[in-house]
Protein backbone atom coordinates (compact mmCIF):
# COMPACT_ATOMS: atom_id res chain seq x y z
CA UNK A 1 0.00 0.00 0.00
CA UNK A 2 2.89 2.59 1.18
CA UNK A 3 4.19 1.96 -2.48
CA UNK A 4 0.89 2.06 -4.39
CA UNK A 5 0.28 5.83 -2.10
CA UNK A 6 3.96 6.99 -3.16
CA UNK A 7 2.78 6.13 -7.00
CA UNK A 8 0.04 8.22 -6.99
CA UNK A 9 2.03 10.91 -5.31
CA UNK A 10 4.22 10.84 -8.09
CA UNK A 11 1.46 11.48 -10.33
CA UNK A 12 0.23 14.08 -8.62
CA UNK A 13 3.05 15.58 -8.39
CA UNK A 14 3.66 15.31 -12.18
CA UNK A 15 -0.05 17.10 -12.66
CA UNK A 16 0.51 20.08 -11.00
CA UNK A 17 2.39 23.42 -12.75
CA UNK A 18 5.12 23.46 -14.79
CA UNK A 19 7.32 24.80 -12.33
CA UNK A 20 7.63 21.65 -11.02
CA UNK A 21 8.86 20.19 -13.81
CA UNK A 22 12.28 21.01 -13.20
CA UNK A 23 12.10 18.64 -9.71
CA UNK A 24 11.33 15.71 -11.94
CA UNK A 25 14.83 13.63 -12.73
CA UNK A 26 15.90 10.68 -14.90
CA UNK A 27 16.63 8.35 -11.34
CA UNK A 28 12.83 9.61 -10.44
CA UNK A 29 11.26 8.25 -13.69
CA UNK A 30 13.05 4.91 -13.76
CA UNK A 31 12.20 4.67 -10.37
CA UNK A 32 8.69 5.16 -11.04
CA UNK A 33 8.27 2.61 -14.25
CA UNK A 34 10.78 -0.14 -12.47
CA UNK A 35 9.03 0.10 -9.32
CA UNK A 36 7.82 -3.19 -7.93
CA UNK A 37 3.94 -1.76 -7.70
CA UNK A 38 4.22 -1.85 -11.80
CA UNK A 39 4.86 -5.68 -11.77
CA UNK A 40 6.79 -5.56 -14.84
CA UNK A 41 4.63 -3.03 -17.38
CA UNK A 42 3.85 -6.30 -18.71
CA UNK A 43 2.22 -5.19 -22.76
CA UNK A 44 -2.22 -5.15 -22.25
CA UNK A 45 -1.84 -5.11 -18.70
CA UNK A 46 -3.38 -2.75 -15.88
CA UNK A 47 0.43 -2.33 -14.44
CA UNK A 48 1.63 -1.09 -18.51
CA UNK A 49 -1.21 1.01 -18.43
CA UNK A 50 -0.28 2.51 -15.07
CA UNK A 51 3.12 3.29 -16.48
CA UNK A 52 1.16 4.67 -19.96
CA UNK A 53 -0.53 7.17 -18.00
CA UNK A 54 2.80 8.18 -15.84
CA UNK A 55 4.21 9.03 -18.93
CA UNK A 56 1.42 10.99 -20.80
CA UNK A 57 1.36 12.80 -17.83
CA UNK A 58 4.61 13.65 -17.57
CA UNK A 59 4.37 14.66 -21.29
CA UNK A 60 2.01 17.23 -20.78
CA UNK A 61 4.30 18.62 -18.20
CA UNK A 62 6.43 19.09 -20.32
CA UNK A 63 3.69 20.86 -22.95
CA UNK A 64 4.08 18.31 -25.51
CA UNK A 65 0.75 17.52 -27.88
CA UNK A 66 -1.40 14.69 -27.77
CA UNK A 67 -0.50 13.31 -31.02
CA UNK A 68 -2.11 9.73 -30.59
CA UNK A 69 -4.93 8.35 -32.21
CA UNK A 70 -7.00 9.50 -29.22
CA UNK A 71 -4.91 11.64 -27.01
CA UNK A 72 -1.15 10.27 -25.86
CA UNK A 73 -2.74 7.23 -26.54
CA UNK A 74 -2.65 4.95 -29.57
CA UNK A 75 -3.78 0.92 -29.38
CA UNK A 76 -3.23 -1.67 -30.98
CA UNK A 77 -4.36 -5.20 -30.53
CA UNK A 78 -3.06 -8.32 -31.15
CA UNK A 79 -3.24 -12.24 -30.63
CA UNK A 80 -0.82 -13.18 -27.92
CA UNK A 81 1.89 -16.47 -28.29
CA UNK A 82 0.77 -19.52 -25.55
CA UNK A 83 2.14 -17.78 -22.60
CA UNK A 84 0.58 -19.29 -19.45
CA UNK A 85 2.48 -16.80 -17.15
CA UNK A 86 0.50 -13.78 -18.63
CA UNK A 87 -2.74 -15.63 -18.93
CA UNK A 88 -2.78 -16.94 -14.97
CA UNK A 89 -1.05 -14.09 -13.97
CA UNK A 90 -3.26 -11.02 -15.88
CA UNK A 91 -7.02 -10.62 -16.82
CA UNK A 92 -5.79 -8.98 -20.04
CA UNK A 93 -7.08 -11.62 -22.73
CA UNK A 94 -10.59 -10.52 -24.40
CA UNK A 95 -13.18 -12.76 -25.25
CA UNK A 96 -11.66 -12.75 -28.92
CA UNK A 97 -8.68 -13.79 -27.53
CA UNK A 98 -6.74 -10.50 -28.27
CA UNK A 99 -4.63 -8.02 -25.79
CA UNK A 100 -4.62 -4.19 -26.28
CA UNK A 101 -1.46 -2.69 -26.23
CA UNK A 102 -0.60 1.04 -26.15
CA UNK A 103 1.86 3.34 -27.70
CA UNK A 104 1.72 6.79 -25.89
CA UNK A 105 2.83 9.82 -28.24
CA UNK A 106 3.71 13.49 -27.40
CA UNK A 107 4.43 16.29 -30.43
CA UNK A 108 6.51 19.41 -30.38
CA UNK A 109 5.30 21.59 -33.35
CA UNK A 110 7.36 23.89 -34.13
CA UNK A 111 5.79 24.36 -37.85
CA UNK A 112 8.44 22.89 -39.13
CA UNK A 113 8.50 21.07 -42.47
CA UNK A 114 10.25 18.00 -40.99
CA UNK A 115 10.29 16.08 -37.87
CA UNK A 116 12.79 14.18 -35.91
CA UNK A 117 11.07 10.98 -34.18
CA UNK A 118 12.59 10.02 -30.41
CA UNK A 119 11.65 7.30 -29.28
CA UNK A 120 11.99 4.30 -26.45
CA UNK A 121 9.88 1.15 -25.25
CA UNK A 122 8.39 0.79 -22.17
CA UNK A 123 7.08 -2.20 -21.58
CA UNK A 124 8.72 -5.25 -20.47
CA UNK A 125 8.55 -8.43 -19.07
CA UNK A 126 6.08 -8.66 -16.28
CA UNK A 127 6.00 -11.44 -14.10
CA UNK A 128 9.14 -13.41 -16.30
CA UNK A 129 7.91 -16.23 -18.77
CA UNK A 130 8.95 -16.32 -22.13
CA UNK A 131 11.61 -14.02 -22.99
CA UNK A 132 13.03 -14.05 -19.42
CA UNK A 133 16.45 -15.34 -18.49
CA UNK A 134 15.40 -16.22 -14.61
CA UNK A 135 14.96 -19.99 -13.85
CA UNK A 136 13.36 -19.54 -10.28
CA UNK A 137 9.64 -19.36 -10.65
CA UNK A 138 7.76 -16.16 -11.03
CA UNK A 139 9.07 -12.74 -9.71
CA UNK A 140 8.56 -9.38 -11.11
CA UNK A 141 11.15 -8.58 -13.83
CA UNK A 142 11.42 -4.71 -13.23
CA UNK A 143 13.19 -3.44 -16.51
CA UNK A 144 15.05 -0.52 -15.50
CA UNK A 145 17.88 -1.21 -18.09
CA UNK A 146 15.33 -2.48 -20.26
CA UNK A 147 13.79 0.34 -20.78
CA UNK A 148 12.95 2.11 -18.03
CA UNK A 149 16.58 3.92 -18.92
CA UNK A 150 15.54 4.56 -22.41
CA UNK A 151 12.10 6.49 -21.81
CA UNK A 152 13.73 8.63 -18.73
CA UNK A 153 16.27 9.66 -21.79
CA UNK A 154 13.55 10.65 -23.82
CA UNK A 155 11.74 12.70 -21.47
CA UNK A 156 14.97 14.08 -20.52
CA UNK A 157 15.42 14.88 -24.34
CA UNK A 158 12.13 16.43 -24.57
CA UNK A 159 12.72 18.99 -21.93
CA UNK A 160 16.46 19.59 -23.45
CA UNK A 161 15.09 20.26 -26.80
CA UNK A 162 12.78 23.24 -25.59
CA UNK A 163 15.16 24.41 -23.99
CA UNK A 164 17.70 24.42 -26.61
CA UNK A 165 14.86 26.29 -29.16
CA UNK A 166 15.86 23.69 -31.74
CA UNK A 167 13.14 24.74 -33.97
CA UNK A 168 14.45 23.59 -37.55
CA UNK A 169 12.56 20.17 -37.00
CA UNK A 170 9.10 19.64 -34.76
CA UNK A 171 9.59 16.63 -32.72
CA UNK A 172 7.27 13.62 -31.86
CA UNK A 173 8.21 11.47 -28.81
CA UNK A 174 6.90 7.43 -28.67
CA UNK A 175 7.08 5.40 -25.81
CA UNK A 176 6.53 2.14 -27.68
CA UNK A 177 4.67 -0.91 -26.05
CA UNK A 178 4.75 -4.42 -27.34
CA UNK A 179 8.40 -4.25 -28.34
CA UNK A 180 9.80 -7.30 -25.80
CA UNK A 181 7.18 -9.02 -27.59
CA UNK A 182 8.24 -8.35 -31.58
CA UNK A 183 7.95 -4.65 -32.45
CA UNK A 184 4.35 -4.95 -32.07
CA UNK A 185 4.10 -0.97 -30.98
CA UNK A 186 6.83 0.68 -33.05
CA UNK A 187 5.12 -1.59 -36.52
CA UNK A 188 1.74 -0.78 -35.66
CA UNK A 189 2.87 2.94 -35.82
CA UNK A 190 4.56 2.94 -38.94
CA UNK A 191 1.49 1.55 -40.52
CA UNK A 192 -0.87 3.63 -38.85
CA UNK A 193 1.21 6.67 -38.58
CA UNK A 194 -0.68 9.84 -36.94
CA UNK A 195 1.92 12.18 -38.71
CA UNK A 196 3.37 11.82 -42.58
CA UNK A 197 6.06 9.52 -42.12
CA UNK A 198 7.27 11.21 -45.21
CA UNK A 199 8.17 14.29 -43.37
CA UNK A 200 10.12 12.59 -40.87
CA UNK A 201 14.04 13.19 -41.33
CA UNK A 202 15.19 10.37 -39.12
CA UNK A 203 14.50 8.40 -36.03
CA UNK A 204 16.26 7.79 -32.93
CA UNK A 205 15.85 4.98 -30.42
CA UNK A 206 17.48 4.07 -27.36
CA UNK A 207 16.74 1.06 -25.85
CA UNK A 208 18.80 -0.31 -22.53
CA UNK A 209 21.33 2.87 -21.92
CA UNK A 210 21.60 2.90 -18.48
CA UNK A 211 24.29 1.12 -17.74
CA UNK A 212 27.58 2.86 -19.14
CA UNK A 213 30.65 1.17 -18.02
CA UNK A 214 34.11 2.19 -16.57
CA UNK A 215 35.09 1.91 -20.29
CA UNK A 216 32.27 4.33 -21.19
CA UNK A 217 31.48 2.07 -24.20
CA UNK A 218 28.89 3.09 -25.73
CA UNK A 219 26.72 0.80 -28.98
CA UNK A 220 25.12 3.23 -31.88
CA UNK A 221 23.59 1.01 -34.51
CA UNK A 222 22.23 2.31 -37.83
CA UNK A 223 24.75 4.47 -38.64
CA UNK A 224 25.00 3.37 -41.92
CA UNK A 225 21.25 4.56 -42.76
CA UNK A 226 22.54 8.04 -43.65
CA UNK A 227 26.04 9.09 -45.59
CA UNK A 228 25.96 11.97 -42.58
CA UNK A 229 25.86 9.79 -39.46
CA UNK A 230 29.34 8.73 -38.66
CA UNK A 231 31.07 11.79 -39.04
CA UNK A 232 28.30 13.65 -36.61
CA UNK A 233 28.83 10.93 -34.23
CA UNK A 234 32.19 11.73 -34.50
CA UNK A 235 32.54 15.47 -34.44
CA UNK A 236 30.05 15.36 -31.26
CA UNK A 237 31.32 12.60 -29.22
CA UNK A 238 34.82 14.41 -28.05
CA UNK A 239 35.97 11.63 -26.21
CA UNK A 240 33.28 11.11 -24.19
CA UNK A 241 32.67 7.82 -25.09
CA UNK A 242 34.30 4.62 -26.71
CA UNK A 243 31.73 4.15 -29.65
CA UNK A 244 30.83 0.83 -30.88
CA UNK A 245 29.52 1.38 -34.80
CA UNK A 246 27.36 -0.74 -36.59
CA UNK A 247 25.92 -0.10 -39.99
CA UNK A 248 22.85 -2.22 -40.44
CA UNK A 249 19.28 -0.10 -39.51
CA UNK A 250 17.90 -3.98 -39.02
CA UNK A 251 18.22 -4.97 -35.08
CA UNK A 252 16.09 -6.19 -32.35
CA UNK A 253 14.25 -3.03 -31.31
CA UNK A 254 12.35 -0.45 -32.29
CA UNK A 255 14.42 1.70 -34.64
CA UNK A 256 13.67 -1.15 -37.02
CA UNK A 257 10.60 -0.85 -38.17
CA UNK A 258 11.03 3.07 -39.10
CA UNK A 259 13.99 1.98 -40.91
CA UNK A 260 12.01 -0.11 -42.88
CA UNK A 261 10.18 2.79 -44.37
CA UNK A 262 13.48 4.13 -45.48
CA UNK A 263 13.80 6.19 -42.69
CA UNK A 264 17.45 6.90 -41.44
CA UNK A 265 17.77 5.24 -37.94
CA UNK A 266 20.32 5.70 -34.92
CA UNK A 267 19.61 3.44 -32.06
CA UNK A 268 21.74 3.92 -28.69
CA UNK A 269 22.60 1.18 -26.51
CA UNK A 270 25.08 0.80 -23.30
CA UNK A 271 24.95 -3.71 -23.81
CA UNK A 272 23.68 -6.48 -22.00
CA UNK A 273 24.70 -7.53 -18.14
CA UNK A 274 23.81 -10.12 -15.64
CA UNK A 275 20.75 -9.13 -15.09
CA UNK A 276 19.80 -8.92 -18.48
CA UNK A 277 15.65 -10.34 -18.50
CA UNK A 278 16.50 -11.15 -15.22
CA UNK A 279 14.43 -9.60 -11.81
CA UNK A 280 17.56 -8.16 -11.11
CA UNK A 281 17.40 -5.52 -13.41
CA UNK A 282 16.70 -2.62 -11.11
CA UNK A 283 16.72 1.28 -10.54
CA UNK A 284 19.59 1.07 -8.40
CA UNK A 285 22.04 -0.65 -10.37
CA UNK A 286 21.97 2.20 -13.24
CA UNK A 287 24.69 4.80 -13.99
CA UNK A 288 22.80 8.10 -13.92
CA UNK A 289 25.42 10.24 -14.51
CA UNK A 290 26.16 8.28 -17.75
CA UNK A 291 22.77 8.87 -18.46
CA UNK A 292 23.02 12.59 -18.53
CA UNK A 293 26.15 12.10 -20.24
CA UNK A 294 24.26 10.21 -23.22
CA UNK A 295 21.43 12.57 -23.12
CA UNK A 296 23.80 15.25 -23.35
CA UNK A 297 25.71 13.75 -26.43
CA UNK A 298 22.37 12.55 -28.66
CA UNK A 299 20.87 16.33 -27.88
CA UNK A 300 24.35 17.35 -29.50
CA UNK A 301 23.82 14.65 -32.38
CA UNK A 302 20.20 16.58 -32.90
CA UNK A 303 21.38 20.53 -32.94
CA UNK A 304 24.25 19.06 -35.34
CA UNK A 305 21.60 17.13 -37.93
CA UNK A 306 19.38 20.28 -37.41
CA UNK A 307 21.95 22.63 -39.25
CA UNK A 308 22.46 20.17 -42.36
CA UNK A 309 19.02 19.88 -43.94
CA UNK A 310 17.92 17.27 -45.49
CA UNK A 311 18.99 13.53 -44.49
CA UNK A 312 20.14 11.23 -46.95
CA UNK A 313 18.57 7.54 -46.52
CA UNK A 314 20.82 4.82 -47.28
CA UNK A 315 19.74 1.04 -47.40
CA UNK A 316 22.43 -0.79 -45.21
CA UNK A 317 23.52 -4.35 -45.94
CA UNK A 318 20.89 -6.60 -43.46
CA UNK A 319 23.14 -8.70 -40.84
CA UNK A 320 20.02 -10.24 -39.95
CA UNK A 321 19.91 -12.35 -43.20
CA UNK A 322 23.66 -13.87 -42.70
CA UNK A 323 22.31 -15.21 -39.40
CA UNK A 324 22.50 -19.26 -39.76
CA UNK A 325 19.77 -21.15 -37.93
CA UNK A 326 20.59 -22.49 -34.74
CA UNK A 327 19.60 -26.11 -33.34
CA UNK A 328 21.42 -25.43 -30.10
CA UNK A 329 22.75 -22.84 -26.97
CA UNK A 330 25.65 -22.34 -25.92
CA UNK A 331 23.67 -20.68 -23.44
CA UNK A 332 25.68 -17.20 -23.04
CA UNK A 333 24.95 -13.37 -23.01
CA UNK A 334 27.45 -11.64 -25.86
CA UNK A 335 28.92 -9.15 -25.13
CA UNK A 336 27.85 -6.37 -28.08
CA UNK A 337 30.55 -3.38 -27.26
CA UNK A 338 33.77 -5.74 -27.44
CA UNK A 339 35.13 -4.88 -30.98
CA UNK A 340 38.49 -7.59 -30.56
CA UNK A 341 38.91 -10.75 -31.95
CA UNK A 342 36.66 -13.64 -31.02
CA UNK A 343 33.30 -13.37 -28.82
CA UNK A 344 33.30 -11.98 -25.26
CA UNK A 345 30.94 -13.95 -22.86
CA UNK A 346 29.15 -11.20 -20.55
CA UNK A 347 26.59 -13.11 -18.95
CA UNK A 348 26.29 -16.77 -18.48
CA UNK A 349 22.26 -18.23 -18.09
CA UNK A 350 22.14 -21.32 -15.48
CA UNK A 351 22.15 -24.67 -16.30
CA UNK A 352 23.39 -24.45 -19.27
CA UNK A 353 26.19 -26.10 -21.96
CA UNK A 354 28.35 -22.81 -20.96
CA UNK A 355 27.89 -22.91 -17.24
CA UNK A 356 28.19 -26.57 -17.04
CA UNK A 357 31.25 -26.46 -19.05
CA UNK A 358 33.13 -23.92 -16.39
CA UNK A 359 32.77 -20.67 -19.08
CA UNK A 360 32.82 -17.58 -17.31
CA UNK A 361 31.57 -13.89 -17.97
CA UNK A 362 34.76 -12.39 -19.67
CA UNK A 363 35.72 -15.40 -21.34
CA UNK A 364 36.80 -14.73 -24.87
CA UNK A 365 35.61 -17.61 -27.47
CA UNK A 366 38.18 -18.13 -30.32
CA UNK A 367 37.50 -21.39 -31.41
CA UNK A 368 34.66 -23.93 -31.17
CA UNK A 369 35.31 -27.27 -32.63
CA UNK A 370 37.41 -26.88 -35.89
CA UNK A 371 35.78 -23.58 -36.55
CA UNK A 372 38.17 -19.89 -35.59
CA UNK A 373 35.71 -17.65 -34.17
CA UNK A 374 37.02 -14.04 -34.42
CA UNK A 375 33.82 -12.21 -34.62
CA UNK A 376 30.24 -12.37 -33.42
CA UNK A 377 29.04 -13.77 -36.77
CA UNK A 378 31.92 -16.15 -37.09
CA UNK A 379 30.40 -17.76 -33.72
CA UNK A 380 27.19 -17.97 -34.77
CA UNK A 381 27.60 -19.93 -37.84
CA UNK A 382 30.15 -22.57 -36.08
CA UNK A 383 27.20 -22.77 -33.61
CA UNK A 384 25.40 -23.26 -36.44
CA UNK A 385 26.93 -26.30 -37.10
CA UNK A 386 26.43 -28.46 -33.45
CA UNK A 387 22.96 -30.33 -32.59
CA UNK A 388 21.38 -31.55 -29.69
CA UNK A 389 23.48 -34.47 -28.18
CA UNK A 390 26.70 -33.66 -29.94
CA UNK A 391 29.78 -32.69 -28.15
CA UNK A 392 32.87 -30.27 -28.80
CA UNK A 393 35.73 -28.11 -27.52
CA UNK A 394 35.85 -24.56 -27.53
CA UNK A 395 38.77 -22.37 -26.57
CA UNK A 396 38.86 -19.23 -24.77
CA UNK A 397 40.87 -16.66 -24.13
CA UNK A 398 40.86 -16.17 -20.14
CA UNK A 399 42.78 -13.49 -18.22
CA UNK A 400 45.42 -13.59 -21.15
CA UNK A 401 45.94 -17.64 -21.25
CA UNK A 402 44.21 -20.05 -23.70
CA UNK A 403 41.45 -22.49 -21.92
CA UNK A 404 39.82 -25.07 -23.03
CA UNK A 405 36.97 -26.93 -22.25
CA UNK A 406 34.36 -29.41 -23.67
CA UNK A 407 30.90 -28.21 -24.14
CA UNK A 408 27.61 -30.94 -24.24
CA UNK A 409 24.92 -29.43 -26.12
Amino acid sequence: MKAIIGILAAIALIGCKNEVETSVSMKDDVAFLASDSLKGRDTGTPYELMAADYIQMRYGALGLEPKGAGGYYQTFTFTPSNDPHREATFDTIKSDGTITGTNVIGYLDNQAETTVVIGAHYDHLGMGGEGSLYREGEAIHNGADDNASGVAIMLNLAKKVQDSAMTENNYLFIAFSGEELGLLGSNFFVKNPTIDLEKVTYMINMDMVGRLNEDKQLAVHGVGTSPIFKQTLFVNNNDRFQISEHESGVGPSDHTSFYLQDIPVLHFFTGQHEDYHKPGDDAEKLNYEGMETISGFILDVIKDLGAQGEIAFRKTKNESEEVPRFKVGLGVVPDYLYSGTGMRIDGVSEDRPAQKAGLIKGDIVIKMGDSLVTDMMSYMRALSSFEKGQSTKVTVQREGEEVTVDVEF
